[in-house]
């Protein structure tokens, strides 16, 4: 399956992600990043030192590396309204291409399984949001 109308709406409305990798001795480490969304699926990345960050070094030397992406906002404090979209997906090799900062390395990631939550921007009510749960 692919991501709803809605959903792609909003990733494209949004510029920043929280990506989430593992490194070797199994330490998670999450990090603020800009994304790309091409319809399908992630780029992260940028010039050519962004290959000797963490985040780069923890999913080097595999081919399908696990990862999570979390985009999500927080449209109001009263009424409460938060919303997003939770990825969990797998990191490709690195690719040389022209991306949303320019040219440089990016990290391509493909969506496994997704969850999406109050893209209409509800306020909450007596029950959290419900999430709708996507298999890619």
């Amino acid at each position: 399956m692919a991501f709803s109308q809605a959903e792609i709406d909003y990733l494209r409305s949004q510029p920043l992600a929280r990506l989430s990798t593992v490194s070797p001795d199994g330490q998670p480490d999450v990090v603020p990043v800009a994304f790309e969304f091409d319809g399908a699926g992630f780029w992260v990345g940028g010039g050519a030192t962004v290959v000797h960050t963490r985040k780069f070094r923890n999913v080097a030397g595999t081919s399908e590396a696990p990862v999570a992406l979390v985009v999500d906002d927080l449209v109001s404090m009263e009424p409460f309204i938060a919303r997003g979209i939770r990825v969990y997906g797998r990191a490709g090799a690195v690719q040389e291409r022209v991306g949303m900062v320019g040219p440089g390395c990016y990290l391509p990631i493909t969506p496994v399984v997704s969850w999406s939550w109050n893209l209409d921007g509800e306020p909450v009510g007596e029950n959290w949001y419900e999430a709708v749960k996507t298999v890619h």
